[in-house]
């Protein structure tokens, strides 16, 4: 049975011969109303507050909850970041290397290649240097070969002309005397000397211009065509 203050207040006993004294159990009752009714209110007060203190630790406990599955999931988010930026870092770093090999196998190839073209180059000059100089040489030989001929043509026309002179002052007649022998003696005016022109000495007969050796047309053509190109690029 359960008794409230109110049951406490109201109460009344039968009176007996021999029993407890009213006045004495009316106050003691009221007393243990109070008391009744100040322990219900404090358990009424204390289970709110346990209400309070649940519905708080449960949302608490929610917060929690919703704290660490954020944690765990920043800590996921996290550990597929670093991941990600690790192979990430890893395929870039492959990738460098892949260029470097390749652009330091482009630059040993295009080393070889321009070593190559150098060499190229050098055995060109070399051959050109070797062309002109042959045809250099040609040329002179050639030029004072037709130096020497038209120097033999000359010295020729020289000697062909002497005796015209001599024939002449012959003819003079009282003017002067031409003596043969050995003893000759020339009177009257002398005659003129024509005179000669530097250069070599020409010799006729079997053994005239011995040591030249006649240059091919073909040759002299190609080195005076060599010439007139030099000239021109040189002009």
């Amino acid at each position: 049975m359960k008794v409230t203050p109110l049951d406490l207040r109201q109460a009344q006993f039968k009176t007996k011969m021999r029993g407890y004294d009213p006045q004495e159990v009316a106050p003691f009752l009221a007393d243990a109303a109070n008391e009744l009714e100040q322990a219900l209110r404090e358990i009424d007060r204390l289970r709110q507050d346990l209400v309070r203190s649940e519905a708080a630790m449960t949302e608490h406990r929610d917060r929690e909850k919703s704290l660490q599955n954020t944690l765990l999931t920043a800590q996921r988010l996290a550990d597929s970041i670093k991941e990600s930026a690790e192979n990430e870092a890893r395929t870039l770093v492959r990738e460098a290397e892949t260029r470097a090999d390749q652009l330091l196998q482009k630059a040993q190839a295009r080393l070889i290649e321009v070593e190559r073209d150098i060499n190229e180059m050098k055995l060109r000059r070399r051959d050109v240097e070797g062309s002109l100089e042959a045809s250099i040489a040609s040329l002179t030989y050639a030029l004072d070969f037709m130096r020497g001929q038209d120097q033999a043509e000359r010295d020729e026309k020289l000697l062909l002309h002497r005796p015209k002179a001599m024939d002449i002052l012959a003819a003079a007649g009282p003017q002067g005397t031409v003596a043969t022998g050995p003893q000759a003696v020339v009177t009257g005016p002398q005659p003129v000397p024509v005179p000669q022109q530097p250069g070599p000495q020409a010799i006729t007969g079997p053994q005239a211009v011995p040591s030249i050796r006649p240059a091919e047309p073909r040759l002299v053509a190609q080195n005076s065509d060599t010439l007139a190109k030099v000239a021109e690029k040189a002009g």
